[in-house]
């Protein structure tokens, strides 16, 4: 069974992957539109650099990737210095520097599925909503959304679950702090250090199970609606 060090790292971990999703949902919304329908414009040439920018956490080592958020964080970084002089202190080790390197590792695991959602609407829908004198942001949300709802539920699942089971990201940045920053991920390698592998299988098989049933359930839902 699960001890108490455990079951915090659990619940950290779930409350970590559900901010971040939020998150991602809600700022990967305008970016995905921007990315896949933008009108063509004086800032038409950034969609290219910035879809590079977005998807560069899939390739980046997460090391590379923590360990410049953490330069970034702590209190000589432009992001620390920004938060000392809020007062906030620096983010690096707490619960929120793990949200913001959450945010950043997993965007690219919401926002894709977002602009393929939004590149195969084409233009009929939207153009079909114009000819009803509906506004930009009127067929945005009732003709847009309601057919992408396929691709938020796609980001929405793998930004959960790819946060939850992160590890390189949150060690570097959060380090090993029960309670605070210590992770599903981070528990199960502290488990294998002190030889504790039944703890670890406890642990390591759920994050098993559980990665397996959200893929199965993904790709069901996926074949029902491409049947449909």
């Amino acid at each position: 069974m699960l001890d108490a060090n455990s079951l915090a790292a659990v619940r950290l971990s779930i409350e970590l992957a559900l901010a971040t999703t939020f998150i991602l949902l809600l700022l990967g919304t305008p970016l995905a539109w921007w990315l896949a329908r933008g009108r063509a414009g004086r800032l038409a040439w950034l969609r290219t650099p910035v879809r590079s920018l977005v998807a560069l956490p899939l390739v980046l080592p997460p090391s590379v990737l923590g360990f410049y958020l953490l330069v970034a964080l702590g209190p000589n970084g432009p992001l620390g210095r920004l938060t000392q002089a809020l007062g906030w202190g620096t983010l690096a080790f707490t619960f929120w520097g793990l949200l913001l390197g959450s945010v950043v590792y997993s965007l690219p695991f919401v926002v894709q599925p977002l602009i393929n959602a939004f590149e195969s609407l084409g233009q009929r829908p939207l153009e079909a909503a114009a000819t009803l004198r509906a506004g930009p942001l009127d067929a945005f949300w009732h003709v847009a959304l309601p057919l992408a709802r396929p691709g938020y539920l796609t980001g929405a699942v793998m930004g959960f679950a790819h946060t939850l089971g992160e590890f390189g990201v949150v060690l570097m940045i959060g380090g090993n702090i029960p309670g605070q920053t210590r992770v599903i991920s981070v528990q199960i390698y502290d488990h294998v250090e002190a030889l504790e592998y039944t703890q670890a299988h406890w642990l390591a098989g759920g994050m098993l199970l559980f990665s397996f049933g959200v893929l199965l359930a993904l790709h069901l839902a996926q074949a029902r609606k491409a049947a449909a």
